[in-house]
């Protein structure tokens, strides 16, 4: 019996050493920093690469400012078809990702909470997400509710538009990856939300138009990818952010989080894109092959 388990301990040190080196030859192609962790919830088995280092959100740091929205939907401070006046003010510059200002330049348009938070999670819309954020409470309230699940290392410091004010404001949102595992697992679990948001969120986020050729982008058709991605622009040859971070369904059930952040890259879209997607296709058959 002994023998079996130090065995089985060893195997299981060997895959995780095994797929390791995976992620480091595969973040390569990037030439810049690169994190990547991924945890087998069912079991626990868990492997990272740079895992407990900061890396810039951008946009993943809405699946926090989301998951606080709609606990305080849960908590009854807001409610998700309550109507919100977007101004011409909340409008970002042009330089961000805003659907809801392309389409209402002018502002004044009303939208209910619901149709925000889609906007934000599906369309990854800058916008949407600044109003959603002052609606919460600002960033205090978002980090006081990631504290509350047990997640210290994912920072929410400032707004979409305050990022489009200088470069560097971007590194002030903040995640470690084996953090971002924790407020994955949390989702999947069900920890800080009532079953009703946790559906919806989920929803949206499988609904995520952006980043097609990420985490989904090597991955057999038809797999369920709940994600959220986040893209910096490109600053005298050097990305900050290429990013996504989720939870894949595999063919038996079972579920991984995992999240891939690419920093500082001078590699150009397709090849940084394809750091994920190799990424995120060895995390699949890492996950497959452990065992329940």
């Amino acid at each position: 019996m002994i023998k079996q388990l130090i065995l089985s301990v060893a195997a299981t040190l060997l895959a995780a050493t095994g797929l390791q080196g995976q992620f480091e030859q595969l973040a390569r192609p990037a030439r810049g920093h690169v994190g990547a962790a991924v945890v087998l919830l069912e079991t626990g088995a868990a492997v990272d690469f740079h895992g407990d280092e900061h890396f810039p959100m951008q946009s993943v740091y809405k699946l926090p400012i989301g998951m606080t929205v709609l606990r305080q939907v849960d908590d009854g401070a807001l409610k998700l078809e309550q109507r919100v006046r977007v101004t011409a003010d909340d409008m970002l510059p042009a330089m961000a990702h805003s659907p809801i200002r392309d389409q209402h330049p002018r502002g004044g348009v009303d939208f209910t909470v619901r149709e925000l938070l889609r906007y934000m999670m599906v369309e990854s819309d800058g916008t949407a997400s600044d109003v959603l954020l002052r609606l919460a409470g600002g960033p205090d309230a978002v980090n006081v509710y990631l504290r509350g699940l047990g997640v210290q290392g994912v920072v929410v410091a400032t707004t979409e538009k305050e990022m489009t004010r200088g470069d560097d404001v971007q590194y002030r949102n903040w995640a470690t990856p084996k953090e971002m595992l924790m407020l994955l697992r949390a989702l999947q679990e069900g920890r800080g939300l009532s079953t009703s948001s946790r559906a919806l969120l989920l929803q949206f986020m499988t609904e995520t138009t952006t980043g097609p050729r990420r985490l989904k982008g090597l991955l057999p058709a038809g797999t369920t990818v709940a994600h959220k991605t986040g893209t910096s622009n490109t600053v005298r040859g050097l990305t900050a952010a290429t990013n996504d971070v989720g939870l894949i369904t595999l063919p038996d059930g079972r579920h991984l989080a995992i999240a891939v952040f690419v920093s500082d890259s001078p590699a150009d879209q397709p090849t940084r894109e394809a750091v994920i997607a190799k990424i995120a296709l060895a995390a699949l058959e890492w996950g497959k092959a452990q065992g329940h």
